[in-house]
C-alpha cells in the first residue's frame, strides 16, 4: 500500500502542480492590480475599435485576434509560473516607458494604430519585470500574434488594396469566362448577365490576406513545428495561397448574383462567402504543408 501513490504519480494521469485554474503560488493581489491596470489603459481603445474598424468587413477579425492571444497566454500559464524568476528591472522600465509614451501620443492624437500596438510593449515590459528574458521567450509567440491586431494604416491599406483586387477581378472574371459564363470586367466591376458586382476592398483586399496569414501562423504555431525552413516556406506560401482564396470567395459571389440574383449575392451568401474564404485557405495551406513537410524531411534525410 506504501508504493501505490508512487505509482500513481508516476502514470502521469494527473500532474497536481497543473491541476487548478491559476498555478500555485500566484500573488494574486499583484496580479488583480496588473489587470486591473492593463484594462484601464486598453478597454477605452477596444471600445473605441468595436465602433468603427472593428465593425467592419475589413477589419472584424480584430477581436478574434484578442481573444485567441488570450488563449495563448492562459494555455501557458503553468509553464510562465514554472520559470525560474530573473527580472530585467532596466529593460523592463524601459520597454514600459516607451509603450506608454506611444499610447499616450496614440490616444492624445487619435491614432488607434498607436494606442492598440502599445500594448506589445507593455506586456512585453511587465514580462521582463517578472520573469525576465526567458519568459520574454516563452510568450514571444502571443505578443508576435498581437500584431495582427494592429490596424494598418489607411495610405498603405489603400495603396496595396487597389492592385490586389484589380489582379483578383481579373482571375476570377477570367475563369468564369472561359467556363462559358458571360462576364465582363471593367477594372474592378464585374458584369454577370444583367448584373453588375464591384469588387469590394474586404472582398480582395489586403486586410483578408492579413487575416489569413494569421491564422497560417496560428496553425504554424499549434503545430510546434521546430523546422526553421518549413515554418518560413508556409508563411511566404500563405501569401498566393490567400490570393487564391479571394478568387474562389469573388467567383462564388458571381456565380450566387447569376444563379439567384443580385439580393442572394448581397445577403447571407455574401457572409457565407467569407467563411469559405477561410475554409478554402486552409484546406490549400493543408495540402501545400503535408507535401513540404515530406519534401524537407526527405532532403534532410539525404542531407
Amino acid at each position: 500500500m506504501a508504493d501505490l501513490p508512487r505509482a500513481a504519480q508516476s502514470s502521469g494521469a494527473l500532474n497536481p502542480a497543473q491541476s487548478g485554474w491559476l498555478p500555485p503560488g500566484v500573488d494574486m493581489p499583484v496580479m488583480a492590480m496588473l489587470l486591473l491596470g492593463y484594462l484601464a489603459l486598453y478597454l477605452p481603445c477596444f471600445y473605441d475599435l468595436s465602433r468603427t474598424i472593428w465593425a467592419t468587413d475589413e477589419q472584424g477579425h480584430g477581436p478574434i485576434i484578442l481573444g485567441v492571444t488570450v488563449w495563448l497566454v492562459w494555455r501557458r500559464r503553468f509553464e510562465f509560473a514554472a520559470l525560474e524568476a530573473k527580472p530585467q528591472a532596466g529593460w523592463g522600465f524601459a520597454v514600459l516607458l516607451i509603450g506608454l509614451l506611444i499610447y499616450a501620443f496614440g490616444r492624445s492624437q487619435n491614432i488607434i494604430m498607436f494606442q492598440t500596438g502599445s500594448q506589445i510593449l507593455v506586456l512585453l515590459a511587465l514580462i521582463l519585470m517578472f520573469k525576465g528574458w526567458p519568459g520574454a521567450k516563452l510568450m514571444w509567440f502571443p505578443l508576435f500574434f498581437l500584431l495582427f491586431m494592429v490596424p494598418l494604416p489607411g495610405a498603405l491599406v489603400s495603396a496595396l488594396t487597389a492592385p490586389l483586387k484589380t489582379a483578383v477581378s481579373a482571375v476570377a472574371s477570367g475563369i468564369l469566362y472561359h467556363a462559358g459564363y458571360p462576364v465582363g470586367r471593367s477594372g474592378v466591376m464585374l458584369t454577370v448577365g444583367q448584373y453588375q458586382l464591384l469588387v469590394a476592398d474586404a472582398c480582395a483586399g489586403l486586410n483578408s490576406m492579413f487575416t489569413l496569414e494569421a491564422l497560417g501562423m496560428l496553425y504554424m504555431n499549434l503545430m510546434n513545428y521546430k523546422s526553421a525552413a518549413r515554418n518560413i516556406t508556409l508563411a511566404v506560401l500563405l501569401i498566393p495561397i490567400s490570393f487564391c482564396a479571394n478568387i474562389i470567395r469573388v467567383m462564388i459571389l458571381v456565380l450566387v448574383t447569376y444563379y439567384f440574383g443580385d439580393e442572394a449575392g448581397q445577403g447571407f451568401i455574401h457572409g457565407f462567402a467569407g467563411m469559405v474564404l477561410f475554409m478554402a485557405g486552409l484546406a490549400m495551406m493543408l495540402l501545400v504543408d503535408k507535401p513540404l513537410g515530406w519534401l524537407l524531411e526527405r532532403k534532410g534525410a539525404q542531407a
